[in-house]
């Protein structure tokens, strides 16, 4: 193994994928995986569980010399939901260009459509008491790669809790 690559220690799957895909994305739908990752913290749990981002339509441009004009961002969302979206537009359009860190949106498009599941999050680790905290912090304090010393502690932390519900 080389030097370099211990250095780096376990990485996300999500990571080279992420890697992979972005420029995909940005070129088919002119969209990050960043601002489909993120949704649910941009517009609120409430409306991202219901709705997702497709992508951002970007006006032509005939020359260099035109001045910026925002994107419109499509939006696909269920039911009831398209509504509440349509009475937050505003809001949402805030939300979108504050996380894009500029005024990238300048109008919403809702296309009522099935939303695709929503991006499977991290799972909570399960409860565990002090001592046994202590033992694997213990067992694992010699580590030095901070990332992989705390992810070998979750680790441990989820194999002592399949123990216990068995």
């Amino acid at each position: 193994m080389s030097d370099d690559r211990s250095k780096k220690g376990f990485r996300p799957l999500a990571d080279p994928a992420a890697g992979i895909l972005d420029p995909v994305l940005r070129k088919r739908a002119g969209i990050t995986i960043e601002l489909v990752q993120s949704w649910e913290e941009v517009v609120g749990s409430d409306l991202g569980q219901q709705s997702r981002p497709l992508k951002l339509l970007w006006p032509r441009r005939a020359h260099e010399d035109d001045p910026f004009q925002p994107a419109t961002l499509i939006i696909a969302c269920q039911g009831f939901t398209a509504m509440k979206m349509s009475h937050e537009t505003g809001e949402i359009i805030s939300r979108v260009n504050a996380f894009l860190g500029f005024a990238a949106v300048g109008r919403i498009k809702i296309e009522q459509k099935p939303v695709a599941l929503p991006v499977a999050k991290r799972r909570e680790l399960p409860p565990v008491d002090a001592s046994t905290r202590a033992k694997i912090s213990h067992s694992v304090e010699k580590i030095e790669n901070d990332s992989l010393r705390d992810a070998l502690e979750r680790l441990g932390q989820s194999i002592h809790a399949q123990k216990i519900k068995r």
